[in-house]
């Protein structure tokens, strides 16, 4: 069910009907989009009955909140790490959008639905995800506003720049196929080139 390598970020939801649940629910998701599935195309794609998705989610819309606070989670883990890690900041930058895009591409399917459909979520869940997307930006303009104090990078707009390296990163599931001609390392390496050259490093 989906990319091989997206199953395994759903391997610590336990029971297995949950996890196939979700994993249905991110193909459906991204295929169709959140308005246009329904519970029961989620619960055909994970062999189940309609009703028993309501044994493990109550609401289409918790599995979309699910999806979505996973992959934003995901995110601030690895602007996280690349914040705190050690080195100057250009290091640090590279290390933040070589893995920021990278993952945006091995888990296209499931980045493709957090980006994309967050605007479907409650009024309560939106705000909870959009404070984990403030702390994202937060985390990265840091790495920037150091290396502008160093004297590494030359940057006029700290904030739109970070707001630019982001959505470079995230619209990489957009458009990542698996066919193409680069592997989701390869789009990691490109794009923290370009983003080096964009902060003037």
């Amino acid at each position: 069910m989906g990319d091989a390598v997206e199953s395994a970020g759903w391997s610590d939801v336990e029971p297995d009907a949950a996890r196939r649940l979700l994993e249905g629910a991110v193909e459906a998701f991204a295929e169709r989009g959140y308005h246009a599935t329904t519970t029961r195309d989620i619960a055909g794609r994970a062999g189940m009955s309609p009703a028993a998705l309501y044994i493990h989610y109550k609401t289409k819309e918790e599995l979309l909140y699910r999806i979505s606070r996973y992959g934003h989670e995901r995110a601030h883990e690895i602007l996280a790490r690349a914040s705190a890690a050690d080195g100057p900041p250009a290091e640090r930058l590279r290390q933040a959008v070589h893995t920021f895009s990278r993952w945006h591409a091995e888990h296209h399917t499931t980045a493709r639905v957090v980006q994309y459909e967050i605007s479907s979520l409650s009024p309560e869940h939106y705000e909870e995800v959009l404070d984990l997307r403030r702390s994202i930006d937060r985390l990265l303009r840091g790495i920037i506003e150091d290396g502008v104090a160093a004297g590494d990078f030359s940057v006029d707009d700290v904030p739109g720049t970070a707001l630019a390296v982001l959505s470079l990163c995230v619209d990489v599931a957009r458009w990542f196929n698996v066919n193409g001609p680069r592997t989701p390392d390869e789009v990691g390496a490109l794009y923290a080139d370009l983003v080096r050259r964009m902060v003037g490093a």
